[in-house]
Parts: structure tokens; sequence; C-alpha cells
């Protein structure tokens, strides 16, 4: 088993708390919202906490159907998050997990700044490449920018 590690970020006009409430505290009635033609519904085990899985269901027509993330937890105050794909999505027989690092900043001219660090777990002697993590990262910000244009349109969500 290998581990590859990737830094990513992006940027958003939507205030820092509100990426942050959308994507980790309240996604469960975020993302189907927001992005129905992606997630079909999103079910969470208990209270949104450490160790709880998440499974994210998505709408027919997509490469796969469902993925469950295991919360590593969450900061409120520093506006961060954690948590680990392990299951179902983009794993398939070649990656174990996927570790995801995520904290929401202010950004200089308004707005916020994402900062996200990935890392792949492979199997046996696989090496993911760049090209394959920059695929992943294309596919999860049709979600990422739907929910974004979603906080846009509705000011009073997630505050």
């Amino acid at each position: 088993m290998g581990v590859v590690t990737y830094n990513y970020e992006s940027t958003s006009p939507v205030a820092p708390a509100r990426l942050f409430k959308a994507f980790s505290l309240e996604a469960d009635k975020v993302w189907p919202k927001a992005a129905p033609q992606a997630v079909k519904s999103v079910e969470v085990e208990a209270n949104p906490g450490p160790g709880s899985i998440v499974k994210i269901n998505f709408a027919e027509g997509l490469p796969f159907q469902y993925m469950k993330h295991q919360i590593g937890g969450h900061d409120d105050k520093n506006l961060s998050y954690s948590y680990n794909l392990i299951e179902g999505g983009p794993l398939g027989d070649k990656l174990e997990k996927i570790s995801y690092d995520n904290k929401f900043e202010a950004a200089a001219g308004g707005g916020s700044l994402c900062k996200s660090t990935m890392k792949f777990y492979t199997v046996g002697d696989y090496v993911i490449t760049e090209d394959e993590i920059k695929a992943q990262i294309k596919g999860s910000e049709g979600v990422y920018k739907a929910v974004e244009a979603y906080l846009l349109a509705n000011p009073d969500a997630c505050n």
C-alpha cells in the first residue's frame, strides 16, 4: 500500500462559515437541494460526529451509486473538518480509502478560500497519477459549485 498526498485550493464568493456548515454540519439537508442532478440523498448514522458514517446516494445515470464517508471530526471555531471515503464512489479495487482534511478561511477580497489536503491510500503496487487525482477533484467540483450557487441564491441558508 502507498499513500499519495495532494493539496488543493479553491475560492468562493460565499462566507467561510456558511460553506463550512453546508459541507460538514448540514450536508444531509443542503446537498440534495443544491445538486439534485447528482445527489439523491445523504443519510447520517446517528449524530454527525467523529466515527459516524455518512452515506451519499447519487442520482441515476452517474458513474457511482453511492459512497460512504467516516467522519473524522469538525472544528466549528477553525471552520475545518475531516473525513475518510471508505466505501463506494471512486475507490474501486485500486484505492483502500481517501482521507480529506478541509479548512475554510476568509479570502483577502471577501468570500472564502477552501484548503483541502487529500491522501490517497492505494492497494498493492498501484500508483495513482496526478491526472486521476485531478479527475476526482473535477467530479466533486460539480457538487461544490452547486452548493455554492444554492447558498448565493438562498442567503438565509446555513447561517
